[in-house]
């Protein structure tokens, strides 16, 4: 019988969609790149979907998020974001968090429930609880680095932490990772040089605001989520 994910079954075949429709995963930061990965695994038939943002839509997100539009400008993401979900499969179960993942919100989460966790936030320090609390767990994880300042989608590949080069945050976080003792993580990230944006009204003395485009962090989003239905669909 024809479904939206007809298509999608004649490459996995019937059992890895079934797989698919009884996998829960984790989507940590709805933005740029969060809200693609979201996109993707609604429309490759995951069946229950957790996600945490405590960020709104504003106007500035609609040259990159496309859970970003006038009508859910001022709407929570993870509102706007289920809200496509069930717009695109009505029996994905959803759970939104409207917080922000750090390690004082972290207990918060069971990381035992997920059968993938995405971590798509910009904060070193939640990057690295997602990690860790993934990694003990025994749960597969998968991270984005920087997507900023990029212009060129085709830079983009995925790589082991500890093989990336160029990308500013994958050089922290393989620092990071090698202190803690993270032996292995998978990352999307850009070889390309980060471009120094132009100054902005955003912009503070504490803080440079990155520019972004349409189609950088969308291709790391839908690379990501094409890692998470790929390894789903080979267990």
């Amino acid at each position: 019988m024809l479904s939206q994910f007809s298509r999608t079954e004649l490459l996995y075949g019937k059992d890895a969609m079934e797989r698919f429709a009884s996998c829960r995963i984790a989507v940590f930061g709805i933005g740029g790149v969060g809200g693609y990965v979201v996109e993707a695994l609604a429309r490759s038939g995951i069946g229950a979907l957790d996600l945490i943002d405590n960020d709104k839509v504003c106007l500035s997100n609609l040259n990159r998020q496309i859970i970003a539009t006038m009508k859910t400008v001022g709407e929570y993401k993870v509102d706007a974001a289920e809200e496509r979900v069930h717009e695109i499969n009505p029996d994905c179960k959803v759970r939104t968090y409207r917080t922000f993942f750090l390690p004082e919100t972290q207990d918060r989460f069971d990381f035992g429930e997920y059968d993938y966790v995405v971590d798509a936030i910009d904060t070193v320090t939640g990057k690295l609880a997602i990690i860790e609390k993934a990694k003990k767990a025994g749960v597969p994880v998968i991270s984005s680095m920087g997507a900023g300042n990029k212009v060129n989608p085709a830079a983009f590949e995925v790589a082991d932490i500890y093989e990336t080069t160029i990308c500013p945050l994958a050089k922290v976080m393989r620092k990071e990772c090698r202190k803690r003792g993270i032996e292995s993580l998978k990352v999307v990230y850009s070889k390309e040089e980060p471009i120094t944006p132009l100054p902005s009204e955003e912009s503070s003395e504490r803080r440079s605001v990155p520019g972004s485009t349409a189609f950088a962090p969308s291709v790391a989003g839908l690379i990501i989520a094409g890692e998470i239905i790929n390894d789903l669909a080979s267990l």
